[in-house]
């Protein structure tokens, strides 16, 4: 700071902002961007909204002394209990071998071994991936967090902490077979559904310091940065454009849409969606610059990438998860960033801001498409609204060719609609626990970081994570964005990142005021 202050060029810059800023801050409109702020402010507290978000439920509170929460804890961590009996009794064989303090030293670093999984699922181009990889990854996974809890008591599975809309909705999906008009069909979708369990269910166990929320977020991101690059070179070498992507006659001039590592350009910008929110998050959590460059190199190429897919919903999806970030985050410059935001839109190039204008374009096919979908999808809940058709996109295609419910052009793979096509499936309560898993997870997590609680690292985070799982429910308006299993369980990566973020965070604040009782008792 010296140097840049005795610096020629430095005194020259340093000057010049302390000029701008002053004149800025007497300006009509910084006192415009003020008084919005304030205004904004006070009509979120006295509203109904801001009491509901703030307050915890009473099923959350009554979630934790619930039979069902223990009874689950009880099953799951049965193992457990009997590894921690078996390391008791042979306490010095294991303490006096090399093999066994190794083992240890793994499977206590559960959170790492986790990273380098997710980074494997990242970049494994789609030709190459099976999606047996997840669930063996992840059963791994599981072994390594029930060993871990041998001889550290405070390793257990953790059932709490996932919320109980979120143990709702993963019993209804695994009743979602049995009951399902089409067993058989559903069978395979509930192991895609099982890798998420595994995920969601090992990360929550296991997190329990900031540093590990960071190096999760850290590998999520170098696989974000690498697609993301792919994305680009994609770009260089040419994408034939794809006919059942787009629309031609109103997209004439727009090139082909870029997928990278996945099959479809929707799905790279579903992953979009939930990784970039997460890298920002890096960018403010990290410590050291190599993590706050690594999380600046992640959101840059992954909006240049999501650019390049030309996917609406992923456009629209990134919007609202900005808008849900910077609001948890510093309220008072989002009504400054709206308005750059919308100012930015005409500097966009000539092939993006053509396809932003076919959003609510219904003579675009890509568009149009849709609403038979709806229909059938539509017709087919109310054929059987409460339990749903079966799990999986196969038994919710099966039943709508048995009942002849479809009469579109292109054919029916699913409802292009996350919450038409899990009615569809599960029933209504299916759809229920899933919006209710979302929603715990926004207003807890939005409780916290609005509350300050927690260390910084932590909050960030915590605020990337559930900004993406708002900004992903938003693309889920116009697409079914669970078609690719892999899509899913990175969706749900991203769940187990905001309830683990959580969870850290009310720790680190109990322990910040456990330090602040001590010194007032000294």
């Amino acid at each position: 700071m010296e140097i840049v202050q005795h610096s020629l060029i430095g005194r020259l810059f340093l000057s010049l902002w302390i000029a701008l800023a002053t004149y800025y801050e007497h300006s009509v409109l910084s006192v415009l961007f003020r008084g919005t702020a304030a205004l904004f402010r006070s009509i979120w507290r006295a509203s109904l909204f801001s009491r509901i978000f703030t307050r915890e439920s009473s099923l959350s509170k009554a979630w934790s002394r619930s039979l069902y929460c223990r009874f689950l804890g009880m099953i799951l961590n049965l193992p457990l209990l009997l590894l921690r009996k078996l390391y008791a009794l042979l306490r010095p064989l294991f303490d006096g071998s090399i093999f066994a303090q190794l083992g240890f030293a793994i499977v206590e670093n559960t959170p790492i071994a986790v990273s380098w999984l997710m980074f494997a699922i990242l970049i494994i181009p789609y030709k190459a991936w099976n999606n047996a990889y997840s669930l063996l990854g992840f059963a791994l996974m599981l072994c390594f967090a029930i060993l871990s809890g041998m001889r550290r008591k405070s390793r257990r599975l953790d059932v709490v902490d996932l919320g109980p809309y979120y143990v709702l909705f993963a019993s209804l999906v695994i009743l979602a077979v049995p009951l399902s008009a089409y067993t058989g069909l559903s069978a395979r979708f509930l192991l895609y559904h099982l890798s998420c369990m595994l995920c969601v269910l090992v990360i929550v166990s296991t997190v329990e310091r900031s540093a590990q929320l960071r190096r999760l977020a850290g590998m999520a991101t170098v696989g974000l940065v690498v697609v993301s690059v792919y994305a680009i070179i994609q770009r260089i070498q040419g994408v034939e454009v794809n006919p059942s992507y787009v629309d031609l006659t109103l997209n004439k001039d727009m090139p082909g849409r870029v997928y990278s590592m996945f099959e479809n350009p929707n799905a790279f910008g579903e992953v979009l969606v939930l990784l970039i929110p997460l890298a920002i998050g890096l960018l403010f959590a990290s410590k050291g610059w190599g993590g706050r460059l690594l999380g600046l190199a992640g959101a840059l190429l992954g909006s240049v990438s999501l650019l390049m897919t030309y996917s609406r919903a992923g456009w629209l999806g990134l919007a609202a998860a900005a808008l849900v970030f910077i609001f948890l985050w510093k309220k008072k410059i989002l009504p400054a960033v709206i308005l750059l935001g919308l100012a930015a839109i005409p500097l966009l190039p000539d092939s993006v801001f053509h396809r932003i204008l076919t959003i609510f374009n219904f003579s675009d096919t890509s568009t149009s498409s849709r609403f038979p979908l709806y229909e059938a999808a539509g017709r087919l809940i109310s054929e059987r609204p409460l339990q749903g058709v079966g799990l999986g996109s196969d038994a919710v295609r099966a039943a709508v060719a048995d009942l002849n419910l479809y009469h579109g052009k292109s054919p029916f793979v699913h409802a292009h609609n996350v919450y038409l096509q899990v009615w569809a499936e599960t029933g209504i309560f299916g759809l229920l626990s899933l919006l209710g898993t979302v929603g715990w997870a926004l207003k807890r997590g939005g409780s916290v970081a609005l509350r300050k609680i927690g260390s910084s690292s932590s909050r960030m985070l915590l605020i990337g994570s559930v900004s993406a799982l708002l900004g992903i429910m938003v693309c889920g308006v116009a697409d079914f964005i669970w078609h690719y299993p892999r899509v899913m369980l990175i969706f749900w990566f991203v769940f187990a990142m905001a309830a683990a973020s959580i969870r850290v965070a009310l720790l680190e604040g109990r322990q910040s005021e456990k330090k602040g009782l001590s010194h007032e008792t000294i």
